[in-house]
């Protein structure tokens, strides 16, 4: 059923879209709140077709690389995958990966943009099968007009990375049409001016670099750490090791220093005994003269 709101606006749950942005601002607090519960966090099959594990794996290991990274360099970006997106009057989309500059950094359902108060600064989508034309040209055309940034297209089915950015005139003039500019990879490497980061195809994965240090995944820096915690176990039972063989040898040199004191004292004991039995001699024989 479609459900009226005051303002002109139609919650339409077949095809659900967030207010105009005249609409939203003719809206109370208490109604721009019940728009936002209204749109459903869940996305359709049909905006995140499932492409298996290259796909998922690749959203996942870029979604790992750049949230430790920027959690460490304790840059306020939000990052995150297939949320659901909504911009004024627009049909909703889930990016496979989103990032948004300087918002607070708490989870999410959605995102609407009217209630954030920004939209998406970066989106990356990765194709492994289905409609490539989605995301090599229906996309670029897209998201330039809502705006957003950059837009980098992995392909990872055919092993290739294409980055579009808005050019700074365009980005502040809503009156302009908005058209993407392509980046032009220096060396292989795509610059991110929202990530302050370099993109780059290693093999079949898509690396981030901040200058020449690429950025781990979750694998890898576990794998890294993993190898840390060995090289710390294998010194700590050799220190241990160390520690029973100083301690066998010292325990051996004190029975030595013991055996040393006792040989001392039977000489000094032996050293007395001659010593009286002499005295004792020179006793008797001067006892002897006397006579």
């Amino acid at each position: 059923m479609v459900q009226p709101l005051p303002s002109g606006y139609f919650f339409d749950p077949a095809d659900p879209r967030a207010p105009t942005s005249d609409q939203w601002a003719r809206m109370t607090p208490a109604e721009r709140a019940r728009v936002v519960d209204m749109l459903p966090a869940e996305v359709p099959l049909e905006l995140m077709p499932p492409e298996g594990d290259a796909h998922r794996k690749a959203k996942r290991d870029a979604l790992d690389a750049l949230d430790g990274f920027f959690r460490r360099a304790a840059r306020k970006i939000y990052l995150s995958s297939e949320l659901g997106v909504y911009y004024p009057g627009e049909a909703r989309f889930a990016p496979d990966l989103l990032a948004v500059l300087d918002v607070a950094l708490h989870d999410r359902m959605k995102w609407v943009v009217d209630d954030e108060g920004k939209g998406l600064d970066l989106v990356i989508e990765v194709h492994v099968a289905g409609d490539r034309a989605k995301d090599e040209q229906g996309n670029v055309e897209r998201y330039a007009r809502l705006g957003i940034r950059e837009y980098f297209f992995f392909d990872r089915a055919r092993l290739r990375l294409h980055g579009y950015r808005l050019p700074a005139v365009q980005e502040g003039d809503p009156s302009r049409p908005r058209v993407y500019q392509r980046i032009v990879p220096q060396a292989g490497r795509f610059a991110s001016e929202v990530l302050g980061l370099d993109l780059l195809l290693d093999g079949s994965r898509l690396r981030f670099f901040a200058g020449n240090a690429p950025l781990e995944d979750a694998d890898e820096m576990i794998a890294r750490l993993g190898g840390m915690l060995d090289d710390v176990i294998a010194r700590q039972e050799e220190a241990q090791h160390l520690a029973e063989e100083l301690a066998a040898q010292l325990d051996r040199e004190r029975r030595l220093l013991d055996e040393e004191r006792r040989l001392l004292d039977e000489e000094r004991r032996l050293r007395e005994d001659v010593e009286r039995q002499l005295a004792e001699a020179r006793a008797e024989i001067e006892r002897l003269k006397v006579r």
